[in-house]
């Protein structure tokens, strides 16, 4: 089975899209039984593809807050969901609730928050955005138990 990165957010909206920049980078590591999915926003397709995989770690950047959060990593399950998706929301856990309703599977699941900063509108993340990157791209590496290619970011 395969492992899926999941990293969402809006690249338009500074810091609100280091996971997708994340998931970016992670596809071009090229590893076997890995797939990456940068994505803008959580939409009720990727339950297709979770389905599939043994293990999703969904990652995205947390509220601004000052002082800024370290990275948290958490494993997550899932809920009961009467409204499964907002047309402008969704969560990991509403996924992962959909992903067992329609294929009868539930894959293992973690949650990756890195810090943020700003989120106004631009492309460029934050210095607090650019550092939470490498690290969240150092500590996939060692939840996917590969030597760290993102050590020289």
């Amino acid at each position: 089975m395969k492992t899926l990165v999941i990293g969402y957010g809006n690249t338009l909206r500074e810091d609100d899209g280091v996971g997708f920049r994340v998931a970016e980078v992670v596809q071009t590591w090229n590893l076997e039984g890995v797939e990456a999915r940068p994505c803008q926003q959580l939409t009720p397709e990727l339950a297709a593809d979770m389905a599939d995989a043994s293990c999703v770690i969904f990652v995205d950047a947390t509220p601004p807050q000052n002082p800024h959060s370290p990275i948290v990593v958490e494993r997550i399950e899932s809920g009961h969901y009467s409204s499964l998706f907002s047309a402008h929301h969704s969560s990991p856990t509403a996924l992962l609730s959909l992903t067992q309703q329609l294929y009868g599977k539930q894959p293992e699941a973690y949650t990756m928050l890195l810090p943020s900063w700003s989120m106004g509108y631009g492309e460029d993340l934050s210095p607090i955005a650019q550092l939470g990157l490498k690290q969240g791209l150092r500590r996939l590496a060692e939840l996917l138990s590969i030597p760290s290619p993102a050590r020289d970011l």
